[in-house]
């Protein structure tokens, strides 16, 4: 039950609303009955979107998720009929400020802080963000007093919206209570921790976040063959589901424990309540890097890649100075993100690089290889910006830039990189600097890199990252048209963060309006602007680096091949050339990122190829082809 504390006395005639745990509506101390279950799934769903418009057509699909009767309409206005009644909207006090009322978006379920539990939960843990631990830790307690048991109960999870619901405030439970955790830890509290922490890991044993508290909550209690041995079972337990091992922070956590660092039950796997991996970097560190996006969203798989390969293992080759196994060895010296203009392949550096400050104590760098134009940089122009980053005097040369490299622990990141040679001199031969690059295209004439490919988010988490930006009550009042928009987006992270950000200022437009406009060719890219940010510049900077010829290749495929994936025979009509010459074609198109081939979509006969979504209006409108932009 929640802490005196969490709640506040309430008045005889105030009603409290609780969906931490079973759906409840008190009105002071009595619990108010709230109707069959179809009503109660209406009350739910309005509550879960409190303060916020919620659409008939989404009142129906939680209640009626396959197939709503005739009378789903009439129905649902019988049921907040019936909630107007509970709730006494018939008094004549409360007509002035009623409850539940209908607007044009929908209806509107209004409640105050102190009325709903979920509601003081959102608060607490904003007023314990950015904390220290001291001040974090009493907050994200109280926070977690609220909650009564499994969210929403167990009998509205017969609906998908519901469920969905439940699971989404479940995880931001556990979130909250690993935050909590660390925030103790780092306080020297292990011993109140290590119980909650074993039932949550036994829950939900693949979260390493909550593995690598309760191993430093072992620890700091005193047994640490336990915490050893929370590490072990983690690591079969990985291999065997996911064939993954423990990340880097995760068996650097492992090692601290078995050599007696004691010091390693001082914070969870994040580090402590703001996240990040352990160790952060001393203070005389070079950290130069641009902020970290808080709704980073997506691309889960290509991060933790980067970061085992630049946190590197035992054996990887390092002593020796050299690139250990090339494209698959376990060290990275060198690691290239590739992708289309706006695939979000900066976004990850920096993601990666503000996560690795344990790793690189010596500095973490960013430096772009194009100006504000778009133009490459002079390699000579990039060079003297490392050395006056690094605090370096004297010559500017590749050899002194290599050298320098190699005797210190950076980690530095050269974004957009033009072309091979822009930045094949600013390379390390071996020695303990990393380098991570971002380019639009493959860069096929370095090696050894190890590549990985930035791909399009999924429809979820475009979906995601545009309901963090506009809100989610606005998202869920009409999912279709967010559907659309993420979709017209074609899965770039740049268009949906363009889109979420001139959303947040058009209050106005409905998301409807918004996917119409962009589901016409003829205006979609003018609409992908906000401020000073433009996906149609984006774009055509990487368009003005292709050659002359390409660019026509890459407008004649984009008006000959329509949308979605392609074969060979049709590139070559497209191109009006024979396949041996298209695939030529083709493949110099996929190294300049302005193709991709898509994963499994090769067949037994023959290839598939694609162009992303924006890429394609784009090239439409370039001059060659058929023009669709206006």
């Amino acid at each position: 039950m929640p802490s005196p504390s969490a709640r506040s006395v309430a008045s005889p005639g105030t009603l409290r609303f609780s969906v931490l745990g079973p759906l409840t509506v008190h009105r002071g101390e009595q619990a108010l009955s709230l109707g069959p279950l179809k009503q109660r799934m209406v009350l739910a769903t309005l509550l879960t979107s409190v303060n916020s418009p919620v659409s008939v057509h989404a009142l129906t699909e939680a209640v009626w998720p396959e197939e709503p009767p005739r009378t789903a309409r009439k129905n649902i206005q019988v049921y907040v009929s019936a909630l107007r009644a509970l709730f006494g909207q018939d008094d004549p006090e409360a007509r002035e400020r009623p409850r539940l009322t209908h607007t044009g978006g929908g209806y509107v379920l209004r409640a105050a802080e102190e009325e709903l539990d979920l509601l003081g939960f959102r608060s607490l843990l904003r007023a314990a963000e950015g904390r220290p631990p001291q001040a974090a830790a009493p907050l994200l307690r109280q926070a977690l007093d609220l909650w009564q048991g499994p969210p929403l109960g167990d009998d509205l999870r017969q609906s998908p919206t519901l469920a969905e619901e439940a699971e989404r405030l479940r995880l931001r439970h556990v979130t909250a209570y690993e935050s909590w955790a660390e925030a103790e830890l780092a306080l020297g509290g292990a011993p109140a921790v290590v119980e909650g922490l074993r039932d949550l890991v036994e829950r939900h044993p693949l979260r390493e976040r909550l593995r690598s508290a309760w191993m430093c909550a072992l620890s700091g209690s005193g047994r640490q063959p336990e915490a050893l041995a929370v590490y072990d079972d983690y690591r079969q337990l990985l291999a065997r589901e996911l064939g993954l091992e423990p990340s880097g922070a995760m068996a650097a956590r492992y090692r601290a424990i078995l050599a007696g660092d004691t010091r390693a039950a001082g914070t969870g796997a994040t580090g402590g309540p703001q996240g990040g991996r352990p160790g952060a970097a001393p203070p005389r560190a070079t950290v130069l890097l641009p902020p970290d996006l808080a709704d980073f969203t997506g691309h889960v798989e290509e991060l933790h890649d980067v970061l085992d390969l630049l946190e590197g293992r035992e054996g990887s080759g390092e002593a020796s100075g050299g690139f250990g196994a090339g494209e698959t060895g376990e060290a990275g010296h060198v690691v290239l993100l590739s992708g289309p203009a706006g695939s979000g392949k900066t976004t990850l550096a920096v993601r990666a690089a503000h996560l690795l400050g344990g790793r690189f104590p010596e500095g973490r760098i960013f430096v772009s290889l194009r100006d504000a134009e778009g133009r490459a940089r002079p390699v000579s122009a990039v060079l003297a910006e490392l050395g006056e980053r690094t605090g370096r005097t004297g010559p500017s040369t590749p050899e002194a830039w290599r050298e320098w490299l190699a005797r210190h622990r950076v980690l530095v990141i050269l974004d957009d990189v033009p072309e091979e040679r822009a930045v094949r001199a600013l390379l390390p031969c071996g020695g303990q600097g990393r380098v991570l690059l971002t380019a639009r295209g493959q860069l096929g004439g370095l090696a050894p890199v190890h590549r990985i490919a930035v791909p399009p988010l999924d429809t979820a988490e475009a979906v995601q990252l545009l309901a963090g930006l506009v809100g989610p009550r606005r998202v869920r009042a009409d999912r279709e048209a967010a559907l659309r928009i993420v979709r017209a987006c074609g899965g770039s992270p740049l268009a949906v963060r363009v889109s979420g950000m001139r959303l947040a200022v058009l209050r106005h437009v409905p998301l409807r309006e918004f996917a119409d406009r962009l589901t016409d060719p003829r205006g979609a890219l003018d609409e992908l602007t906000a401020g000073d940010v433009s996906v149609r510049q984006r774009l055509a900077h990487g368009w003005e680096t292709l050659p002359e010829e390409r660019g026509r290749d890459a407008g004649r495929l984009a008006a000959g091949t329509g949308d979605g994936p392609f074969g060979l025979t049709e590139a070559a009509e497209a191109l009006g050339c024979d396949e041996r010459h298209a695939v030529r074609v083709v493949e110099a198109l996929i190294d300049a990122g302005m193709v991709t081939s898509p994963g499994g979509e090769v067949t037994a006969h023959a290839a598939q190829y694609d162009m992303p979504h924006l890429i394609r209006l784009y090239a439409r409108g370039a001059g060659y082809g058929t023009p669709v932009l206006t």
